[in-house]
């Protein structure tokens, strides 16, 4: 997997953003969706899509955009340190940020599917349902770790420093959905053979 991805992102820029409170309840949303998709990616999610091409296509061309968008959005923000802002984002709009990085990241998706099902595959069954709990519990506690972290320490990050990640992580975002765009057209073209 890529070292940072959009699901470690949108949890750094809570964690330095909002409230305690806050930041825990979005890191059980992003836990549950993490361990969600890590369970549909060990169960066969690689076997559907490589069924498919269409949805393979559809995957890479939504994910691509949506990745090359959150990017921007990163390069767009300020970074300010105001850490007492009201940020109090609606409930609704946490889950569905929470959903898009994960279940719209083509990143997370097919690295899941390959790595997971490709360890699916490898270990006898007998051990798999020890595996996947394991993967679980490995997420749940990067989920909460990580941004326990950064919240505990964020009076260290300078308005500086935030701007500097956030740039650092938009370049890497947007230049990683173009690339999968690419990977796209490529895809269609050995396809089709255009």
């Amino acid at each position: 997997m890529a070292p940072i991805g959009t699901q470690n992102i949108f949890v750094i820029n809570t964690a330095l953003s909002q409230s305690r409170r806050r930041v825990f309840f979005m890191s059980a949303i992003v836990a549950f969706f993490d361990v969600a998709l890590s369970v549909a990616c060990f169960y066969g999610m690689g076997a559907i899509m490589s069924s498919s091409v269409w949805l393979e296509l559809a995957l890479i061309f939504v994910g691509s955009i949506v990745v090359i968008i959150m990017g921007a959005k990163l390069l767009k923000q300020n970074g300010s340190a105001d850490f007492n802002a009201d940020v109090e984002i609606p409930i609704t709009k946490v889950i569905a940020t929470s959903c898009v990085v994960t279940w719209f990241n083509p990143q997370a998706i097919i690295d899941g599917s390959m790595l997971l099902g490709a360890s699916k595959a490898a270990i006898p069954p007998e051990y798999g349902t020890a595996f996947i709990i394991s993967c679980a519990v490995a997420s749940v506690c990067w989920w909460f770790i990580m941004p326990s972290v950064v919240y505990y320490f964020k009076s260290k990050f300078s308005d500086k420093a935030i701007r500097i990640i956030s740039v650092v992580c938009g370049i890497f975002i947007v230049v990683y959905g173009c690339k999968l765009f690419i990977s796209g057209i490529r895809l269609v073209r050995g396809t089709w053979l255009i």
